[in-house]
């Protein structure tokens, strides 16, 4: 189209392209640059997504790479060993194995060895043995069951061959082993399968025995197997404290087979029997039983009682210290009847008048009412306070009973005679055991101990117990007087029969009513608490029987265990007795012995002769002659003057043979693993006389 004045075209030509060249060609020329820009974008992200892994998440990624490739295992902290007072171990903690098997793993490994099915197949039937439920070992073949939780815990060597396999997974736990017998079981307690303490001493010292846990790194390989890691260094556990007791083991067995006897033949509900060392306060044994099985724990410590008689004794002590009674001071006793405020009195020995000594001897109820008549109603009070009745021993045990005293402020016109007699209040055998230790010792009443020393895992003594007086309750003249007047107990008085030939033993027989529902009934608790030996105590025996049906009397059901006791104690070898000081004339006896030589009617036995009758050197000394007189037997040593005849156990299991033996006082060889087995005889042979404390070895059998 042509106008006027020019060509129009170029006005009509697409708007934008006048003059420049076409868009297509521009991109063209364009995109490499565009190509260009985005490639060094992208190596400027990679750039800087490299170096933010690498530098500012390198710790992230590598925690996440160690994840994958490690394993860390926590290791728990071995509890502590609990030692008896000779060293042997009592508890300790060992290592088992927890597991799992993956069925699938296993049989991709049995593919891949392709000879381990006779192996597998061995090793899950001797996996059986060791009592795991059949249908959980058929299930361990069964390749559509994903996981498998085996029951129970297990040695490693028990399991080697099953751990060998791959999918047979462990892990390592801790299981604490508890002592062989009921009574340290009660008394120590126990630890749960997480190594949580549930009761007794576990408990009480948990802080001590506790220990510090660990850990172990694995690598995993190709195929997922977990090998121990070279390179990353595990933490090792940290075992707890080693506890030593005061317990003898050895007199803890006596103790235990004693009072299971005595329930049985006396067909009692309970009992229980408290040893300790008067001097230091130390626990040597400690045995608890009931007739129901649910109960637990040491009911010597949390079952309080009312002691009867045996209270008696602390009565005369403060008389004799307030200058208001003699030992020789006689009162009436009106034949064992006797009427006080309108409330009748009674003794089973009837007498017409009674010293203040045959009042202990006899046990008068009658004869004790009206000595503690001189006593004000305060004053009778703080005897019983002070010796620690109502009030907790302290003793290192979670659970204990303070027992119950009643203040004066809440007594009736008949309690002061309640509380002479030994009722209206209660105590717990290991309180009353403490309290006659005062009479023992000189009149200190000591803070019991059950715990000798801490060790730490190294060795080092973190805590020793030293001896602690809580208060004086009766002066050396009054516990000297009062322990000869338990002698006469023993020898002539209501526990006479319980003495031992060669050594004297002091104590005091109880027999106190039950009451049920705030009631006496027809029920009794019989007790004896014995001293041995007499003159110098290097024990305190308390014996106490729940409900007797065959005889309810202490010194009848109570005092001859005492006996038993003590002459398996002296039979024995870690029964926690000095043999050197048992050994050892009494001072009087020695400074007469040289008058008696020089008449012709001593003879001389040095101390090797004495070592080798009785088994146990005496203390060192110069090696010179011990003179004794021939016609005052017991200033041998026991076993060297006492002879005894070898009961006939042919046919006994070997350890009921064993307590025969014992109870004859005798020790025993005991072949090893013969325990249930029977004897086919003894050497020497029954009805041989030998001297007591002398071996006699057990024959199987055949």
């Amino acid at each position: 189209m042509t106008l006027p004045g020019g060509d129009i075209s170029g006005i009509l030509a697409a708007p934008g392209t006048a003059g420049t060249e076409p868009r297509s060609r521009r991109i063209q020329r364009l995109r490499p640059a565009l190509l260009h820009a985005g490639t060094v974008l992208f190596a400027l992200a990679l750039l800087w997504r490299a170096a933010k892994v690498q530098v500012l998440e390198r710790d992230t990624w590598r925690a996440r790479a160690r994840n994958m490739q490690l394993a860390v295992v926590n290791l728990p902290g071995p509890r502590g060993q609990i030692r008896d007072v000779n060293g042997a171990v009592l508890v300790e903690s060992r290592e088992l194995l927890k597991l799992s098997v993956v069925p699938r793993e296993v049989a991709a490994d049995l593919r891949r060895k392709g000879d381990g099915a006779e192996r597998l197949a061995t090793a899950i039937r001797d996996f059986g043995r060791l009592g795991v439920d059949k249908g959980i070992v058929a299930r361990m073949r069964d390749t559509s069951v994903a996981w498998i939780d085996i029951p129970g815990r297990y040695l490693a060597s028990d399991v080697a061959s099953l751990t060998a396999f791959r999918g047979v997974h462990s892990v390592r736990v801790l299981d604490r082993v508890p002592p062989t017998n009921d009574g340290l079981r009660r008394l120590i307690g126990r630890a749960d399968e997480s190594g949580v303490p549930v009761g007794g001493i576990e408990k009480s010292l948990d802080a001590v025995l506790r220990g510090t846990g660990g850990s172990e790194a694995f690598v995993r390989d190709v195929r997922g197997q977990r090998v121990r890691s070279p390179a990353v260094a595990g933490e090792q556990p940290r075992p707890g404290n080693t506890v030593t007791l005061t317990i003898s083991r050895g007199l803890q067995d006596i103790v235990e087979r004693a009072l299971g006897d005595a329930v049985a033949t006396m067909r009692a509900s309970g009992g229980d029997i408290v040893v300790l060392d008067p001097g230091t306060g130390e626990v040597r044994a400690m045995a608890s039983r009931r007739a129901n099985p649910l109960s637990a724990g040491a009911t010597a410590l949390t079952e309080p009682y009312e002691p009867g008689s045996t209270l008696k004794p602390f009565v005369a002590a403060r008389l004799l210290d307030m200058g208001r009674a003699r030992p020789d001071e006689v009162v009436r006793t009106w034949n064992g009847k006797w009427q006080l405020d309108g409330r009748k009195i009674e003794d089973d020995h009837a007498m017409a008048e009674a010293s203040l000594s045959d009042v202990i001897r006899y046990s008068s109820n009658i004869g004790i009412v009206q000595f503690a008549q001189r006593f004000s109603h305060d004053e009778q009070y703080e005897l019983l306070r002070d010796l620690g009745f109502g009030t907790p021993t302290g003793i290192a045990y979670p659970v204990e009973s303070p027992g119950s005293l009643v203040p004066p402020a809440r007594w009736d016109p008949l309690t002061p005679a309640s509380l002479a007699m030994g009722y209206a209040v209660a105590v717990t055998p290991m309180q009353l055991a403490l309290a006659y230790g005062a009479i023992a010792n000189g009149g200190e009443l000591l803070e019991p101990a059950i715990v000798r020393d801490v060790r730490s895992p190294d060795g080092g003594v973190e805590w020793r117990h030293h001896r602690r007086v809580v208060r004086r309750v009766m002066t050396p003249a009054a516990a000297s007087a009062i322990r000869g007047m338990l002698k006469g107990v023993v020898e002539t008085g209501t526990a006479a029969g319980s003495n031992l030939s060669t050594f004297d033993v002091a104590g005091k027989t109880g027999t106190a009513r039950l009451t049920e529902n705030g009631r006496y009934v027809g029920k009794y608790t019989a007790s004896f608490v014995g001293m041995f030996p007499a003159d110098h105590p290097q024990l305190v025996i308390l014996v106490k029987l729940d409900n007797p049906t065959r005889t309810i009397y202490g010194g009848k059901a109570a005092a001859p265990v005492s006996k038993v006791v003590l002459q398996a104690a002296l039979a024995a070898r870690d029964a926690a007795l000095d043999r050197a000081a048992l050994a050892k004339p009494p001072a009087a006896e020695q400074a007469g012995s040289a008058a008696a030589a020089r008449a012709g009617d001593a003879v001389a036995m040095t101390a090797a002769d004495l070592a080798a009758a009785v088994g146990d050197a005496p203390a060192a000394g110069d090696g010179s002659a011990w003179v004794v007189r021939l016609d005052a037997p017991r200033e041998f040593a026991p076993a060297a003057v006492a002879f005894g005849v070898v009961p006939d156990v042919r046919g006994l299991p070997a350890r009921r043979a064993a307590l025969e033996l014992h109870r004859a006082g005798f020790r025993v060889s005991l072949p090893a693993g013969a325990g249930a087995d029977r004897v086919g005889g003894t050497v020497p042979a029954a009805g041989a006389r030998i001297a007591t404390g002398s071996r006699v070895v057990l024959e199987r059998e055949q």
